[in-house]
């Protein structure tokens, strides 16, 4: 994608020097070192959400409605221009596009990521949520794939195993947000030069995903 370290310097130096706010500058990394396309969400106070429904179902968790997306590539300058009507807005991520999602229980997904990282495999970002979930980032077109990979694992159980795929038309809430007035999205696994915009297939990860949510369950 042509981006540096200097570039993320840079990115980060020019938001201090002019005053931008920590959440222009970590939108302006999603979109312009990661290449992701993001979107200003709904914050989360005492139960009620920011968009004002009082029927809302995912309280702080979800793109508010008419806030235009903030594309891959977009600038600092730009995020600002955005971002200044969303002032406070939480920041979601589009997915489906540069990656999926497999969503796992918290247990599980720290356990394999420590065995994924022993075993040398290539790894993307990895993000916890403070509901109890963690999301491991793969390729584009996992969340389609996700049954036939599992069954074909051997793995026929595999709505019993907890492991959810998240593909286009959803939208993942990004560390440092709020996740519905539960506390901050973190990353496990922070994005990197080499794995943001390539993340890993998911049969790569799967079959230990797989297996320590079958040890977890038993």
């Amino acid at each position: 994608m042509g981006f540096t370290i200097g570039g993320i310097r840079e990115i980060r130096s020019g938001s201090r020097r002019r005053g931008r706010s920590s959440e222009c500058t970590a939108v302006a990394e999603f979109t312009g070192l990661w290449g992701w396309d993001v979107v200003a969400g709904a914050r989360a106070a005492g139960g009620a959400c920011s968009c004002g429904r009082v029927d809302c179902g995912e309280p702080g968790a979800h793109p508010l409605e008419f806030a235009p997306e903030v594309t891959a590539g977009a600038t600092l300058d730009e995020v600002v221009r955005t971002w200044s009507d969303y002032p406070g807005a939480s920041i979601m991520l589009a997915v489906g596009r540069t990656f999926d999602v497999i969503d796992v229980a918290a247990p599980t997904g720290r356990r394999a990521l420590i065995r994924l990282e022993r075993m040398g495999l290539p790894l993307g970002p990895v993000s916890a949520l403070p509901e109890g979930r963690v999301q491991f980032f793969v390729a584009p077109g996992a969340a389609a794939e996700l049954p036939e990979l599992l069954y074909r694992m051997g793995w026929d159980d595999a709505d019993s195993l907890d492991l959810r795929g998240l593909g286009p038309g959803t939208y993942i809430t990004a560390p440092p947000s709020d996740r519905g007035g539960r506390g901050p999205a973190r990353w496990l696994r922070p994005p990197a030069l080499d794995s943001a915009s390539k993340p890993p297939a998911a049969r790569l990860l799967l079959g230990t995903l797989a297996y320590v949510a079958h040890r977890s369950r038993a």
